[in-house]
């Protein structure tokens, strides 16, 4: 870990990950502001996500493709771009035009995830770099926690305009990014000119971003859902409120664990081993509620959200002329399995309940246990990252 803490540009990239993640975590507590300023349902109030997530999600395999042909040099003005957008939110007068506002943002949040991960993989020694990759992806879902915080304050003391207050991070630190990145971006990607019509192995490939989809889609669910259902069973906000912030805390502490795992036992090892506990995890969570699921939710949190770097270095590695590319397809269609399970998952409880909806995970994580025995082993995808250096 010492070594990381001591690298400059990857310390710069992880502060950079934790601000724009924090936006995303901060929109939950505008909700009940913007319901009293536009008189809005829950409903309706949920496009606010839909437009953020869906355009982040949805625009990362273009911006990861642009960040393959010119490389990487505006990561920073991504952040910046992300912070002057959601900042003006809070003095729009207009629903619709709010809605234009989160869609601007999540495109802002779209183009820094792709880019910055092109930008740690270039920093990271192989031998560690799914550890790295961990560290950096962990720094993002710290940004996701504390954004609540972030939020509450900013809104408890100046309102819905507090959003303008929320500019700054965002501007400073885009701006340190951009100079201090300034040499690596300058750099577009080396193997571009080698082949940017390299084969794909299109199976394995598939069997990655089919695996982190699954992932993603249990991640949101359970985060989701968690305090619906506490609240369901009649505990209050000081019981759910922790018991949601521990699943969120678990899954950091599991992505720097099952970095370091990888790098010495194998990404693919790891991750089968994760979906094989994760069986049991859920349903301890989901079959014994109460004072002990926090125990349970560790378990859920560490073991769901820890993989998510390693698919993605495997995605990088099986497409490594078009890693940009490949980041944005494993990133993005996660982001939006994740946001579609949530109402798949809502639907499902409407019809049997909560506690049955999210018991439903474990046949999906079965399923997902024989996709995942077709992952790429260690010595593949090597050999798919060695074709491009060969070519040049």
């Amino acid at each position: 870990m010492a070594q990381f803490l001591r690298n400059g540009k990857l310390l710069t990239l992880m502060l950079g990950h934790f601000t724009v993640d924090s936006y995303v975590g901060v929109i939950p507590v505008l909700y009940p502001v913007l319901i009293g300023r536009f008189h809005l349902s829950l409903a309706t109030v949920g496009l606010v996500s839909l437009a953020y997530g869906g355009a982040a999600a949805i625009s990362q395999p273009l911006f990861g493709l642009l960040a393959d042909r010119f490389g990487t040099r505006f990561t920073g003005l991504a952040l910046a771009w992300t912070a002057i957008t959601f900042s003006v939110v809070g003095f729009v007068d207009s629903f619709p035009l709010l809605l234009a506002l989160a869609l601007a943002s999540g495109l802002g949040s779209g183009a820094f995830h792709p880019l910055g991960a092109l930008d740690v993989r270039g920093l990271l020694p192989a031998w560690r770099r799914s550890f790295g990759m961990s560290v950096y992806v962990t720094a993002g879902t710290l940004g996701v926690a504390a954004g609540p915080l972030i939020g509450i304050l900013a809104f408890h003391f100046y309102g819905i305009r507090g959003t303008g207050l929320l500019v700054i991070p965002g501007v400073v630190t885009g701006a340190y990014l951009l100079w201090r990145m300034r040499g690596l971006a300058a750099n577009a990607p080396a193997m571009r000119q080698a082949s940017l019509l390299a084969p794909v192995p299109i199976l394995a490939l598939a069997v990655v971003i089919g695996v982190m989809m699954s992932r993603s889609w249990t991640v949101n669910v359970f985060q989701a859902f968690t305090p619906t259902w506490y609240r369901q069973l009649g505990y209050g906000p000081e019981f759910y409120g922790p018991l949601a912030t521990t699943l969120v805390l678990a899954s950091a502490v599991g992505t720097v664990g099952c970095g370091s795992l990888a790098d010495r036992y194998g990404r693919r090892a790891v991750i089968l081993a994760t979906l094989i506990l994760s069986v049991p995890a859920i349903l301890l969570y989901t079959m014994f509620p109460g004072p002990w699921a926090f125990a349970s939710a560790i378990l859920i949190g560490f073991l769901a959200a820890s993989t998510a770097p390693l698919m993605l270095l495997m995605a990088q590695q099986l497409m490594a002329t078009r890693a940009g590319l490949a980041s944005g397809l494993v990133m993005g269609l996660g982001f939006v399995t994740g946001a579609l399970g949530v109402p798949i998952n809502g639907a499902i409880a409407d019809a049997i309940g909560l506690q049955k909806s999210l018991m439903t995970h474990v046949i999906l994580v079965i399923a997902t246990i024989g996709i995942a025995w077709f992952l790429p082993r260690e010595e593949e995808m090597e050999r798919h990252a060695m074709k491009p250096e060969l070519a040049t």
